[in-house]
């Protein structure tokens, strides 16, 4: 169970000392004030992680106190109690930023829980953001920007497995980032500061790719004029990162299942073996399970391999996360060709978040790229970019989904946001169908809060689109 240091904020002294009381016993420190000034006097200097407060006080209001306190520290979660009759003023609240709301009298039963979701949340949030600002340092290339549930979850797990030694098989299709993020799991590790070392088992043939890896004696082969240390000895203290494991040859696999079961291994052409302290992450964009029915891959080595498994999502699959990477990337090639390009024109975002991008984010770097450098103004208009996205405004059409179900609308008319909102509201609605109606699942899945996912609910219920 996560704790945190937690403020209750109320005027009825009895109820706030109750509160603090209980959440002392479930471990949490806790602070209280019993008015809006006494709880900002509390958090200044102070790292408190979560505000529980009730909604109505004597002068300034609960809402008040999310206001000011984000102003102050917008990294700070808030928790809104409510009397059930001002269920509509705590979801006013939630629209400005308060992460969920309890109703009195308060459960607490449901007290544990929501200030347990609250602070889990915000862990894996911070942990998220040292993930991304090792990933923005760790050398060149796309780097992983986004806030998909599906991202978000993989760096979480990510994070965790960087601590350890344990072996990682990253997953994903080429273009995710594979080799971005095995760099963040050894800048995070306790090997950070030994050597990353990358090998390209596809670019290898089968004739060099032992030597590589393990190395080579004198006179081992024609042209091996002298001993030759390979890539796992260059890793010892760090890290050894196999890209396209699934391309290893079965011959060198065998030698690949011996180094990971003891960290032993023979030069070519040596009968001495030799021992190296390296941790390995590999990656493949391979369908293994199918290559081990193929009887082209090991299953003694995947097993090895998989001890953790990251699975990149596509970016078709989190087409969410599209204009924040398009953002980063208009940024960073607009100071490197020094053009005055500053954004994207409705229509131009419009034809980035329609188009499929089989090559991933590795695609879309390259036609950001290519927008820069062909646009004409301080906005990239839909003419700047590829002729491959100039037929590509709304598609696929309404009624039509791609690989991954999203529905996308096929006319924008220069309403961004109407079509971000739009396509929001599909992605859940979609997301409840599949899980049956089962809000507590959608939410989950979706990385919402239930209250949050109801919210949204109600308010496209109350809305013109009603019915």
């Amino acid at each position: 169970m996560r704790t945190g240091l937690i403020l209750v904020v109320d005027d009825e002294q009895a109820q706030r000392e109750n509160l603090a009381e209980v959440l002392a016993e479930q471990g949490h420190q806790v602070l209280q004030a019993g008015d809006v000034d006494a709880a900002l006097s509390r958090i200044e200097g102070q790292p408190v992680d979560l505000i529980l407060t009730d909604l109505r006080m004597p002068g300034a209001s609960g809402l008040d106190l999310l206001r000011r306190a984000r102003d102050r520290r917008p990294d700070i979660d808030v928790v809104i109690m409510t009397a059930f009759g001002s269920i509509d003023q705590a979801v006013e609240a939630m629209r400005h930023g308060a992460g969920d709301f309890l109703t009195k009298p308060i459960d607490l039963d449901h007290l544990e829980m929501v200030v347990e979701r609250t602070l889990r949340l915000r862990g894996l949030e911070k942990e998220n953001q040292n993930l991304r600002r090792r990933l923005e340092t760790a050398g060149s290339g796309f780097q992983l920007v986004g806030a998909a549930g599906s991202l978000t979850a993989v760096l979480s797990r990510a994070q965790r497995a960087a601590g350890t030694d344990a072996t990682v098989l990253v997953l994903g299709e080429s273009g995710t980032g594979k080799e971005l993020l095995a760099r963040s799991i050894h800048d995070l590790s306790q090997r950070a500061d030994g050597p990353f070392v990358a090998v390209n088992c596809a670019a290898l043939p089968e004739t060099l790719l032992e030597s590589e890896l393990f190395g080579h004696v004198k006179g081992a082969f024609t042209g091996a004029d002298a001993n030759r240390p390979g890539r796992v000895q260059a890793a010892a203290g760090g890290t050894l990162f196999l890209d396209e494991i699934g391309d290893v040859p079965l011959t060198v696999q065998v030698k690949l299942l011996r180094f990971l079961q003891d960290r032993s291994f023979q030069p070519v052409g040596s009968d001495r073996t030799l021992q190296a302290d390296v941790r390995v992450v590999a990656a493949t964009n391979r369908d293994l399970q199918q290559r081990i029915k193929d009887e082209e891959f090991r299953e003694d080595l995947y097993f090895r391999l998989n001890v953790v498994s990251l699975e990149l999502p596509p970016l078709r699959r989190r087409r969410e996360d599209i204009p924040a990477l398009a953002a980063h990337f208009l940024e960073r090639f607009a100071r490197r060709y020094q053009r005055p390009v500053t954004g994207f024109s409705a229509e131009a975002m419009a034809a980035l978040m329609s188009h499929d991008f089989r090559g991933n984010v590795r695609e879309l770097e390259n036609l950001v790229e290519q927008a820069v450098v062909m646009a004409q103004g301080e906005t990239i208009l839909h003419e700047d970019l590829p002729q491959a996205l100039q037929g590509a405004q709304g598609q696929p059409a309404a009624g039509t989904g791609g690989d991954d179900g999203v529905l996308l609308p096929s006319q924008v008319d220069g309403d961004l946001p109407g079509m971000l909102a739009n396509l929001e509201k599909r992605i859940i609605m979609d997301t409840l169908e599949r899980c049956e109606g089962n809000q507590s699942d959608a939410a989950r899945r979706l990385g919402l809060t239930e209250s949050g996912l109801r919210y949204k609910l109600n308010k496209w219920k109350e809305g013109p689109e009603a019915g």
